[in-house]
């Protein structure tokens, strides 16, 4: 998971990329970080209570803070004053979730102020669904910069399987998505894998599979 924080730093240009889990009990924690440095402001969200992140995880869509130094310390009083101390200027947090299932959040810092663009917003929603991936079956995904085409290959053919599957079983596409989620988990194979028969009709997703 580190090495996965790591080559989503140089993919969005960020200065740290830190994962957080976060259990439904209350449990939380982070999992994961690029850097020493962004271990200890990935940490302050939990010393505080507040921040993008745990806004994140609680609405279950990301929270985009281009600018820390406009609105925030409003918003997040001391998560605010101790991440700008830190030289951070901007904060996007990114859900992990399946379904309605909520696993934590991917957190990604700069050192800038400035509003992602539109292909690096889809390079982070990518990266956030590959750790969901790592963390459900246990299996790393290359996320470099060089294997990002890849991943929004798959990404795209998982979107497509979602929309048979949910089209198959009279579902939404967030359900869909958690019954291939499933299936892959409880037959121990990549996303990717999975996607692939559905999309090819060597599989359906009926009410007898798990």
């Amino acid at each position: 998971m580190e090495r996965v924080c790591v080559d989503a730093a140089q993919a969005l240009s960020a200065c740290g990329v830190g994962v957080s889990l976060m259990a439904s009990d209350g449990t939380h924690g982070m999992a994961a970080a690029s850097d020493p440095d962004t271990a200890r402001i990935e940490e302050l969200q939990f010393t505080f209570g507040e921040g993008p992140c745990i806004d994140a995880a609680a609405a279950g869509r990301p929270v985009l803070v281009p600018d820390l130094t406009d609105g925030a310390m409003r918003r997040w009083p001391m998560y605010a004053a101790a991440v700008l101390d830190e030289g951070i200027r901007a904060v996007f947090a990114f859900p992990l979730q399946v379904g309605a299932a909520r696993l934590g959040v991917l957190d990604v810092f700069r050192a800038r102020s400035g509003a992602m663009s539109r292909p690096e917003l889809g390079r982070a929603l990518t990266l956030a669904d590959q750790v969901v991936t790592t963390l459900l079956d246990g299996q790393e995904r290359t996320t470099g910069t060089d294997e990002l085409d890849e991943a929004f290959e798959h990404r795209a053919a998982l979107f497509q399987a979602q929309g048979m599957v949910m089209v198959q079983l009279r579902t939404s596409l967030a359900e869909a998505l958690a019954r291939i989620r499933a299936y892959a988990y409880a037959t121990d194979r990549p996303l990717s894998e999975v996607a692939a028969d559905i999309l090819a009709h060597r599989l359906r997703l009926d009410t007898d599979h798990p």
